[in-house]
């Protein structure tokens, strides 16, 4: 009987203990939230209304769509663009006298030349060692070899028929040697003005490096200056920019350029250059070639063509030859292979005024027995010069 009441009590304590779990784990959920209220929902706003500042609006008299004055749509607006504006024309100085203007730059560079003859031949006893001296003097200016072996055997004469010499005698005496040398009889004009047709034509022929495009370029100013019209062909085609160069120095002195595609036929746009000269009544044509390496046949082959296509229209007048004055004998070199291919009438020698030496323009004249017609002496665009022999012997021995 006890073990049913122990029984019984242990049931009613488990129970018990069940039903205050039950009703804890109630009391820690929480209810969910109630639902939300239904907004509000309000009018959209009024049109603003005049503020209490705000000036109170007046009444204005309105026009209707009859009484305004609409375009009737029969003449097109033209808005007009602004012309284009054309490049400024300049105006070359003259080329008279352009080289004794330059002289000073010459001189600064080429004058050693004359005054180490100067200093040499001033010595009071001129014995083999002396006239040594001259000779290499002289060679080392790029005179050559058989150029300096005249000089000196006509400087040795004179000195021993003149005795005692003062330095004014000697000055006249080198002078007048050296104007020997260079060749004052020569004809350097340049061959623009034939008598029978227009207009002249001039080849530019030369290897790239030496300022040939350039000198092109400069020589129509030269022209222009001289009160001549020009057509500049462009038939380098092969080196980048090169049309577009001389292109350039056409525009500035309004000689019009004829150009043809990149890496096109050089022959046809020299050809059409001499054409268009014709049809626009020009006085001259000036014909810029390609100038790639002079040791490959081929392209030098081209050259010739070049000049027999020019020639249907008319005869070549002027072939020249830009040489770079600073390589010096090197340059003879190329020379001799363009003198080989084509007929050349007259030299440029550019960059004269650098590290060139001044016997160069002896050397350049004794290899292809022509002469040295214009020389360049600076960067500027007036500074290519027709070739005056009196003015540059004076720029090499100096005041």
């Amino acid at each position: 009987m006890d073990i049913v009441i122990l029984a019984v009590v242990i049931a009613v304590v488990v129970l018990g203990a069940l039903g205050g779990l039950i009703v804890g784990s109630r009391r820690k959920k929480q209810l969910p939230p109630p639902p939300p209220a239904a907004p509000d929902i309000t009018a959209p706003p009024a049109e603003p209304h005049v503020g209490d500042e705000a000036e109170t609006p007046r009444e204005e008299p309105r026009r209707t769509i009859e009484e305004v004055d609409l375009p009737d749509g029969s003449a097109p607006v033209v808005v007009e663009e602004p012309p284009a504006e054309a490049p400024e024309i300049e105006i070359p100085e003259p080329t008279a006298g352009r080289l004794v203007r330059l002289r000073t730059r010459l001189s600064r560079s080429q004058n050693a030349l004359g005054k180490g003859l100067l200093t040499l031949l001033s010595r009071e006893h001129l014995d083999e060692d002396t006239w040594e001296e001259i000779e290499d003097t002289l060679l080392t200016a790029d005179v050559g070899v058989q150029p300096t072996q005249e000089l000196v055997e006509r400087l040795r004469e004179r000195v021993k028929v003149l005795g005692t010499r003062t330095p004014e005698e000697l000055r006249t005496l080198l002078r007048e040697e050296l104007l020997t040398l260079v060749g004052r009889d020569m004809d350097r004009a340049v061959k623009t003005e034939p008598e029978d047709r227009k207009p002249g034509i001039v080849m530019v022929v030369g290897v790239n490096g030496t300022g040939k495009t350039t000198t092109t370029g400069k020589l129509a100013r030269v022209l222009v200056a001289d009160g001549q019209s020009v057509v500049l062909g462009a038939a380098d085609t092969f080196r980048a920019a090169a049309a577009d160069q001389l292109q350039t120095w056409g525009e500035r002195v309004g000689a019009h350029t004829v150009r043809g595609p990149e890496a096109g036929d050089p022959a046809s746009v020299a050809f059409d250059a001499v054409k268009e000269g014709k049809e626009m009544g020009a006085n001259v044509v000036l014909i810029d070639t390609a100038g790639r390496l002079h040791t490959k046949t081929g392209l030098m082959d081209e050259l010739g063509k070049v000049k027999r296509v020019v020639e249907k229209h008319a005869p070549v007048d002027e072939v020249l030859l830009v040489l770079d004055a600073t390589t010096g004998q090197n340059g003879l070199v190329q020379a001799r292979v363009f003198s080989e291919v084509v007929d050349i009438t007259g030299i440029v020698l550019t960059k004269l005024d650098g590290t060139a030496k001044g016997g160069i323009v002896v050397a350049v004249q004794r290899e292809l027995g022509v002469p040295v017609k214009l020389i360049g002496l600076g960067e500027g665009a007036d500074d290519l010069a027709p070739f005056e022999p009196e003015a540059f012997v004076d720029a090499l021995i100096g005041e």
